[in-house]
């Protein structure tokens, strides 16, 4: 598959390198030319460099890999490159005090959708911090990562979630895009737990098998 990748920060590398493992060809675009090299150069593989424009439209599948504020003035910006394309929305809108910064609004990933309307955006990869993707694989106590994805699109859910299997992880379908913005608050309430109270976020949640109490397990 050819995967554009947008940015040049930590989730773009720690994504990208999974991809170039799994023998995806990648383009790196940045609009510092010279981050777009070092990063393309470190993922090897034979992964290119580029403009942000340039990697827009070089795969079927495109990350945006760019903060909160800068998402959907950068895909407005090349959104005639990405019509048709699948756009991975990664970002999380969390600002001080563990804030939701989308304040009731749309989603970010919504966001982007409404700046480059010929894309199918799929919002996944926002739960878990960079180091995180970055494990080869991510598996806790035996069990792989799961990964909530969710779109609008069939194909590109499905192109999603072949994405992230080749991260080691197991991707969960968690719905249409307009849950998006549910997921991007678990992330605000799970960082702020983790980060903000060094609580253990995954023992607020029963087992599957006493989802509805012991009753029923």
């Amino acid at each position: 598959m050819r995967i554009g990748v947008l940015g040049t920060g930590d989730m773009a590398d720690a994504l990208a390198t999974h991809w170039v493992r799994a023998g995806h060809e990648v383009l790196v675009g940045g609009r510092d030319g010279l981050r777009a090299e070092r990063l393309a150069t470190r993922l090897g593989g034979g992964t290119r460099h580029g403009s942000l424009a340039e990697a827009a439209g070089f795969g079927a599948v495109v990350l945006a890999a760019l903060p909160y504020g800068a998402g959907a003035r950068v895909v407005a910006d090349v959104r005639s490159s990405l019509a048709g394309r699948v756009l991975l929305d990664c970002s999380n809108p969390v600002g001080p005090g563990f804030r939701l910064l989308t304040d009731g609004g749309p989603s970010a990933a919504r966001r982007l959708a409404d700046a480059a309307p010929g894309a199918r955006v799929v919002k996944a990869f926002n739960l878990c911090h960079e180091d995180v993707w970055r494990m080869t694989p991510p598996v806790f106590d035996g069990r792989p990562l799961a990964v909530p994805v969710c779109g609008d699109d069939e194909e590109a859910l499905a192109l999603t979630a072949d994405l992230v299997r080749d991260t080691g992880c197991t991707p969960l379908a968690a719905g249409g895009l307009d849950r998006a913005a549910l997921l991007e608050a678990t992330a605000a309430l799970f960082i702020g737990l983790w980060v903000g109270e060094g609580a253990d976020a995954q023992a607020i949640a029963p087992p599957l098998a006493f989802a509805a109490g012991p009753a029923h397990a």
